[in-house]
């Protein structure tokens, strides 16, 4: 026996006792309040929510935050005026550079925290949503889960090739602890949360 066989025998015969994993179950889920709560800490992350009901209503907000001459993209269907063929299949990275808001929707939300969950299916390109100087995601009312124990539940379920939790605008504290909102991806973060009964 060589030394590298004898010390992984060593390392082998030197292992813990395996223990159980801790049942997630014990969490308490209740779905009571998640709707206040993501609003609430969305915000305290630097983030705004719109409450909504149709998408008429989502393109007159854009227009009124944003002001005239913006350049608003979105691969939504159901935002017609703001889709531009051109920029969204463009694999000519300087041709995303000077998008002013990106818009799309988000598979759901997680109150705890305020992060929503996008897929390279919702981004149309990875690097738009971090690239835009202001973001905006469009969520259903009923799909915001309490915490991450129910998003991961949710994640284990489907079927995706990259994706994200994205929780307001970019932001950093590292010099001087002193907060910058915008430090190196999106300078705002805009939630519209849509009535589910639409």
């Amino acid at each position: 026996m060589n030394s590298r066989d004898k010390i992984f025998a060593a390392v082998k015969a030197s292992q813990p006792a395996t223990t159980p994993l801790p049942d997630m179950h014990s969490f308490e889920r209740n779905a009571a309040g998640s709707l206040d709560k993501f609003t609430t800490v969305l915000k305290t992350v630097g983030g705004s929510v719109y409450y909504v009901n149709s998408y008429a209503e989502v393109a007159n907000i854009l227009h009124d935050i944003n002001g005239e001459g913006k350049k608003i993209i979105s691969p939504l269907t159901e935002l017609r005026e703001f889709y531009n063929e051109a920029i969204l299949n463009s694999t000519h990275i300087p041709d995303l550079q000077d998008i002013d808001v990106f818009i799309i929707k988000g598979q759901f939300a997680v109150a705890e925290n305020g992060a929503i969950w996008v897929t390279d299916k919702e981004m149309h390109q990875r690097v738009l949503p971090f690239i835009t100087q202001h973001l905006a995601i469009i969520i259903n009312a009923e799909n915001v889960v309490p915490t991450m124990h129910e998003a991961y539940d949710r994640i284990s379920k489907t079927s995706y090739g990259f994706g994200t939790f994205i929780a307001g605008p970019s932001k950093t504290a590292d010099i001087e602890q002193s907060l910058v909102i915008g430090a190196h991806g999106p300078r705002s973060m805009t939630a519209f949360v849509m009535n589910t009964a639409l």
